[in-house]
């Protein structure tokens, strides 16, 4: 579900280049932030590098992109 914001001038300023970056629209980079956040807030003992690698492997998942490891 959507739901329009009223975003500070200054959000979607910082927003934009990281955006581009990151090959994502302005309120998707905004979306991602507010996912990182949670996820943070959600679990104070990891680290953030662990969280953005467990959401990166969900969504490869969801991708199709995984392939069991081979152990040995």
């Amino acid at each position: 579900m959507a739901v329009a914001m009223k975003l500070s001038d200054e959000l979607v300023e910082d927003a934009k280049p990281y955006a581009a970056a990151e090959h994502r629209s302005v309120p998707k980079q905004i979306e991602y932030w507010a996912r990182i956040g949670k996820a943070v807030i959600d679990n104070p003992d990891m680290p953030l590098r662990l969280i953005q690698d467990t959401m990166l492997s969900r969504e490869e998942v969801k991708a199709g992109l995984a392939a069991p490891y081979e152990f040995g």
